[in-house]
């Protein structure tokens, strides 16, 4: 409970950044409408909801990156859900992180974890070719795919079912309520961040 708690004062301090920080990234293509400017009060919900799921989570395997994931992941997925795109130099900077603390910490699991990596960086890419997912998610998937083998394949493959059912779910809520149509897109980060996250605390082993 502690952990908790101190994880959403956590992500209620870091709310203001979180802010600015979108703010900056935020750029949506050319040609398309500029972002809406995200409110203090919404990116201190779902900073303090970042905050207390890695809280939650604490004493899990692979525990400092998600960590780093989440201290990103709040920013990539609200600037996905702003603009539709995971800028470049968030998704490198979440990579470059990802495995300087997987070589500290979780050595053991290294291999798997690259392995991963390779996977859904490469799946995610040919998927793109396939539907308009958008490079940005084959960018953001390798970082992912690495933290959810920490925990071994099966905690890979949960990430995936619970990203795509998410996605599948919120993607029928929009179309029956008429927020949507059929032709329009759906950031699918905030989806894999999400799913990520879930998986992490459902399956993750306990190292404490």
């Amino acid at each position: 409970m502690f952990a908790i708690l101190g994880g959403v004062a956590v992500g209620l301090v870091l709310a203001p950044g979180v802010r600015r920080a979108v703010g900056r990234y935020a750029v949506p293509y050319e040609g398309e409408p500029a972002a809406r400017p995200l409110s203090l009060p919404t990116a201190a919900l779902v900073s303090a909801g970042a905050g207390a799921a890695v809280g939650a989570g604490y004493g899990v395997a692979g525990w400092p990156v998600l960590v780093w994931t989440a201290l990103l992941g709040v920013v990539l997925a609200l600037v996905d859900a702003s603009v539709h795109r995971l800028p470049d130099v968030l998704t490198a900077t979440l990579a470059a992180g990802t495995a300087i603390l997987l070589l500290v910490t979780e050595r053991q699991s290294l291999l798997r974890c690259l392995l991963a990596a390779l996977a859904l960086g490469l799946g995610f890419a040919l998927l793109a070719l396939l539907v308009p997912i958008g490079l940005g998610d084959a960018k953001l998937a390798p970082s992912l795919g690495a933290l959810l083998a920490v925990t071994g394949w099966a905690t890979v493959l949960a990430g995936l079912v619970y990203a795509f059912l998410l996605a599948g779910l919120w993607a029928v809520a929009l179309l029956l309520t008429r927020r949507a149509g059929r032709q329009d897109s759906l950031a699918f980060g905030p989806f894999l961040l999400l799913g990520t996250l879930l998986a992490v605390l459902v399956t993750g082993r306990p190292t404490v």
